[in-house]
């Protein structure tokens, strides 16, 4: 950055595009799969595309609506990780909302909303370094999705 400070206003657009990427990566590999493949688990100790698409989401709701937004949505942790089907179809529609949750949220974030604390893992965070670590988590989640793509 040669020594420049970002403003709120560049971190905002930097996040919105990051998220904006995650989101029609994921999308272009759920486009290129039928059903059967986004819910093909390798092993048994191993998540299907499904499950990660599904994590995601639980993300999204324990951390931008609940924590942000403090909206009350109940997340079921355990139940991302089972084995489950869900069509490709319902994995995009899950994606593009998700997403759009995210990106709301950021567009709609005044400068104060950026340095306030939720509790993540029994440790206090500010929302921004919540939101870094969704793009952080999100990316190897995505990592992973391109794997299973085959």
């Amino acid at each position: 950055m040669n020594g420049r400070v970002m403003k709120m206003e560049e971190i905002r657009e930097l996040l919105i595009m990051k998220f904006d990427e995650i989101q029609k990566r994921i999308i272009l590999v759920l486009d290129q799969l039928n059903d059967a493949e986004v819910n093909w688990y390798p092993n048994e100790s191993s998540n299907s595309i499904a499950n990660l698409v599904v994590h995601i989401s639980g993300n999204v709701n324990e951390r931008i609506l609940n924590g942000i937004q403090k909206l009350e949505v109940t997340r079921h942790r355990d139940e991302e990780f089972k084995v489950l089907y869900k069509t490709k179809g319902e994995l995009i529609q899950i994606t593009r909302l998700s997403f759009k949750q995210i990106i709301e949220t950021v567009k709609s974030m005044n400068k104060e909303d950026w340095f306030k604390m939720q509790l993540v893992r029994n440790k206090e965070r500010t929302h921004l370094d919540v939101l870094f670590q969704c793009a952080t988590h999100f990316s190897e989640h995505m990592g992973q999705i391109f794997i299973l793509e085959r």
